[in-house]
Order: structure tokens, then sequence, then C-alpha cells
């Protein structure tokens, strides 16, 4: 079986895979420093818990882009699995061609989007990863990526306004369903979810009119992409599980 880690800046994501069915998924936060040992009986720990030994995981590729806890992360998996993981970065054959003005500056977390939107839904395609940051990518019908938007994520913001304010709250991000909103929660609520909403559509239809194709797909992903996608007819895929098959479909061509 494969295990598949993506490593954000917020969780880290497993996914374990028998032959191409994805059969189980999750998730814990990401806590920088631990140890190898952590790390092991932490991986170890939620696949028992999943019905599965270590001994099941005989190949496991990770994409991450929080390089600090690399070494600790990376040996824990050697130690309690007993297996070298595939790390996404240079040299790494992808199916993507990285067509910018410093490849070396795309995160793995954009390019493994990019792998997974392609591979599975054909280009030209546009992807938007609702993470920590929110990612918008352009790639072309052969399979170039041509670059793309970061912006603050939904949850940053979020933040941001309850760190930085005396007076507002934690909330919920969630639509509430009208912009006009008549209390203090539903305003935050309003400007985060309407905000993110009117840069999706507008970002969309600006790389469509730069790329000067308008025929392309728009495939999202990312824990609060749904609520999004949802909500908007700029949006025609919405797959949860996009970095996860990524990783699976780089892998796979590592064998070729």
């Amino acid at each position: 079986m494969l295990l598949a880690v993506d490593v954000g800046n917020t969780d880290i994501t497993f996914g374990v895979f028998n032959d191409r069915e994805l059969a189980a998924r999750f998730r814990c936060t990401v806590k920088v420093p631990r140890t190898s040992d952590e790390y092991g009986e932490l991986i170890c720990n939620i696949l028992a818990q999943k019905g599965y030994q270590p001994l099941n995981i005989t190949k496991v590729i990770i994409a991450s882009v929080v390089p600090q806890m690399m070494y600790s992360f990376t040996s824990g998996i050697i130690k309690y699995l007993g297996c070298q993981p595939i790390v996404v970065g240079a040299g790494i054959k992808t199916g993507i061609r990285i067509d910018t003005a410093d490849p070396k500056q795309i995160g793995p977390d954009r390019i493994v989007d990019a792998a997974g939107a392609y591979e599975q839904y054909g280009g030209p395609v546009i992807v938007v990863d609702y993470g920590t940051a929110t990612t918008y990518d352009f790639v072309t019908e052969d399979g170039a990526f041509k670059g793309g938007v970061i912006s603050p994520g939904i949850r940053i913001s979020a933040d941001a306004l309850c760190n930085n304010t005396a007076n507002l709250p934690e909330i919920e991000i969630k639509c509430p369903g009208a912009v006009i909103a008549r209390e203090t929660i539903s305003s935050m609520q309003a400007g985060l979810f309407y905000g993110t909403l009117g840069q999706t559509e507008y970002i969309i239809r600006r790389i469509k009119e730069e790329s000067g194709i308008k025929d392309v797909r728009v495939v999202a992903t990312g824990g609060l992409g749904k609520i999004i996608s949802e909500s908007t007819d700029e949006i025609d895929i919405y797959d949860a599980d996009l970095t996860l098959k990524g990783l699976q479909f780089i892998y796979n061509r590592q064998k070729k």
C-alpha cells in the first residue's frame, strides 16, 4: 500500500492507497518540533486505528511546505514504517512542465495539485486550493504550469480579524445567507465568505482573460473550498482529495 502525505502549514493529511483506490484518509495538526519517534508513533497509532499495520505500508510519498520538520518526519517514517519516502522536489517526474520565471520557487503543494488536476481532468485547467493560503494556478492543455496567484486563506483572514482587533471574536466560517448583516458575527462571516467568493470569481475570470483561453475547466480543493464552490458557477469541480490523488499520480510516474 502507498501512504501519500501532504504536509501543510496547518495540517498534515495522510492518504492510504490500495492500488488506485483511496482506502483511508486522516489528518493531524502540524506541530514543530516533534522528534522522529513522536512522528513514527503518531503515524503508526493512527494507522492502527484505521485497521492498518506498519507492514501494510510499502511505499511513501511526501509533499511538504514545512522544510524545518522534514528531517524528523522522514526519519520517523524510515524507522517505523521501514520505507524510504519519495519527497516531491527537484528531479521528481510530475507530468507537469514548470514554465515560470523561477521554477524552484513553486511550492510542491501547488505542483502536486496541478499534477492531480491535469492527470484526472485534463487541460487547460485552473486549480484553486483553499488551504492556509488560497492559491490559483493555471495549467495549459499540454501540461505547462504557467503560474498563478497566492492570497491569504480564509482562516488566516479570520484569525487576523480576531487577533488584531479588541472586540471581534473567533467565529465559525460559513455563508451567513446575506451580505447585509445585522450583527457582528454574521458581519464578519459575510466579509470572509463573500470576500473570498468575489475574489475567486474575479481571479478566475482574469486568468481566463489574460491567458486568452475561455474554455478552461476549474477544479477546487481544500477544506474550506466546498462552501465556496457550492456558491459559484465559476468552479466546475470540487475534489477534496485532489492533493492526495496528485501524490499518487506522481509516485506512479517514478516507476515509468
